[in-house]
């Protein structure tokens, strides 16, 4: 036991931070109505889809015998594991490559490179399986119309996995980018210096310096890919199940809903896994050495014929992205897909017509969750990186957790949680705006964090001697530094509730409908013209509104950057 002495030493820090809080009534609010929004939103949902799914009158474990025994849930087990780490490998392959070649090597275009790579990250997810039917299907650009194929076998792994790698590539591109930016060049320098071959170079030195973020970005798009609903939705088919559909469907399908909360839970498991490996082990070995920002040499990185393979590469991966996104325009504008291309605005008329309440509904939900996302995240990382209090570190871990949870989880946990007093939210705009803010506001926390890791305490300090308080301190001084970091949480919090299916196909009612689940609808219906009309439409609110939110967080705060995903 300890003894009173330490015992006290050991308490002191803490009623200090206690007695810190007591001096600032709104602080202390605040992180309390922070914990309690977490727990109802994040934690509650949770413990609801575990609860449900073991609510049986034998063996807690009772519905889980039931479900995998059937051979082909536990195919959809095994499937979604499988196409989580082909995803992982193939999406990081094309993402080093790329970023290798971005930041190491003399090539023309960088920029649209760059620009044109990031594409998918501002569309909806399963944009990829469109085109894909577009360009493969029964009536494919390419298989039907180029040659005459009519059973091209595009359903099941092959495509799946290719829209998975075209969805999931850009998130694997942008963090390794990242990394290989931070990695001193003087290393790579003084190995040449010394004689080193490139291939030594490249495998001794950059190689090494990179296999945590390789390993960080492997585990984020292993997440992404296991929690992907809409791409197994239109490509996966009876013959390639995975744990996410199957979810849904025993849910809308069968009315099983401790089937699917237990499919759910089981999903959840690899997720959270994975999701503690990134955070708490990947994230925590660092091999990068950085001291200063000495010239790049890119020189050197790679010879002559190499240097024109990796751009041949980055050029293919450009035109492939420009090809699935260019058939998609094609299709919103083809009076009848694989038949009559003639040029006709009937999609847009159609979409219009059916789904312009639907528009208004998503544009309503995403303005209205956006700003609210974007504010929590930052007072978030506030608190965690400025402020000491008991249950900090709880706090930083809980806000982030909703990472790791697959959409179909968060759906099903809303629809258990919330449907009932004192908390009847379902079929509400409430339920949807909660899903997307506390989804996705892990980003603008990390974004948060990182940019008040580079501001030196000592400006706020001197705030807080002159006799600011800590919300003026944060609102006058904290928020316009983080301008950017709060911009970036920002759009991405717009874009994914414009885009976003897995959970929210779960929230939406005859009120309340969002575009996605429309997309989704029209490619069911085999009406793949509307899905492409509806799908531009969606990409193009995106770009505007990312305009109009740089604009207006310019004019707040005055400061001018780049906007950076």
């Amino acid at each position: 036991m300890l003894s009173t002495p330490a015992a006290g030493r050991r308490l002191r820090p803490v009623m200090q931070d206690l007695g810190r809080l007591l001096r600032e009534p709104w602080l202390l609010i605040s992180i309390l109505l922070i914990f309690a929004m977490l727990g109802i939103f994040i934690i509650l949902p949770l413990i609801k889809v575990v609860d449900m799914s073991v609510a049986s009158d034998g063996s807690p474990f009772e519905i889980y015998t039931n479900l995998f025994k059937s051979w082909y849930m536990r195919r959809a087990f095994t499937n979604s594991l499988l196409m989580g780490a082909l995803s992982a490998l193939t999406s990081v392959v094309v993402g080093f490559i790329l970023a290798y070649t971005v930041t190491r090597v003399n090539i023309p275009f960088k920029r649209l490179i760059d620009m044109i790579a990031i594409i998918p990250i501002i569309s909806p997810p399963f944009v990829s399986s469109l085109s894909i039917l577009l360009l493969f299907g029964n009536n494919g650009l390419i298989t039907y119309n180029l040659f005459g194929i009519r059973n091209f076998p595009i359903y099941g792994i092959r495509g799946l996995l290719l829209a998975q790698t075209v969805t999931f590539f850009p998130v694997a591109y942008l963090s390794l980018k990242g990394v290989l930016e931070a990695i001193n060049p003087a290393l790579e320098d003084a190995a040449f210096d010394l004689g080193a071959s490139r291939w030594t170079v490249f495998r001794k030195i950059t190689l090494p310096l990179a296999v945590p973020g390789i390993a960080s970005a492997m585990l984020v798009v292993f997440i992404e890919s296991l929690a992907d609903f809409g791409n197994p939705l239109v490509l996966a088919g009876s013959a390639f199940p995975t744990l996410a559909v199957q979810a849904y469907l025993q849910i809308t399908g069968m009315y099983d809903l401790p089937g699917g909360a237990a499919l759910a839970v089981t999903l959840l498991i690899p997720s959270i896994t994975a999701f503690v490996l990134q955070k708490y082990w990947v994230s925590r070995k660092s091999y990068v050495t950085v001291s200063g920002k000495p010239t790049r040499s890119t020189v050197k990185a790679v010879g002559p014929v190499m240097r024109w393979v990796l751009f041949g590469f980055a050029m293919a991966i450009c035109v492939i992205v420009l090809g699935f996104y260019g058939v998609i325009v094609v299709g919103a504008f083809s009076k009848a897909w694989g038949f009559d291309y003639g040029f006709t605005l009937r999609n847009f008329t159609y979409v219009l017509d059916v789904g312009f309440e639907t528009i208004l509904d998503t544009l309503t939900v995403a303005v209205t969750s956006t700003p609210i996302s974007g504010l929590i995240g930052m007072f978030i990382a506030f608190l965690v990186v400025r402020k000491r209090f008991l249950g900090r570190s709880a706090m930083e871990f809980t806000s982030m957790l909703s990472f790791a949870l697959p959409g179909t989880v968060i759906g099903i946990g809303y629809i258990l949680a919330f449907n009932q007093r004192p908390f009847l939210l379902t079929g509400t705009l409430t339920i949807l705006v909660a899903n997307f803010v506390f989804r996705y506001v892990p980003v603008g926390i990390q974004n948060g964090i990182a940019a008040l890791h580079q501001i030196d305490p000592g400006i706020e300090e001197a705030a807080t001697n002159l006799g600011a308080n800590s919300q003026t301190v944060f609102r006058r001084i904290t928020l316009p530094l983080i301008s950017p970091a709060f911009f970036s949480g920002l759009v991405f919090a717009f874009v994914r509730a414009m885009t976003a299916i897995s959970a929210a196909i779960f929230l939406v009612s005859a009120d309340w409908n969002l575009m996605t689940v429309q997309i989704l609808n029209q490619v069911g219906s085999g009406r793949l013209g509307a899905a492409a009309a509806f799908s531009l439409l969606l990409v193009g609110i995106i770009v505007v509104a990312i305009i109009v939110i740089r604009l207006i967080v310019d004019r707040l705060f005055g400061v001018r950057f780049e906007t950076r995903f």
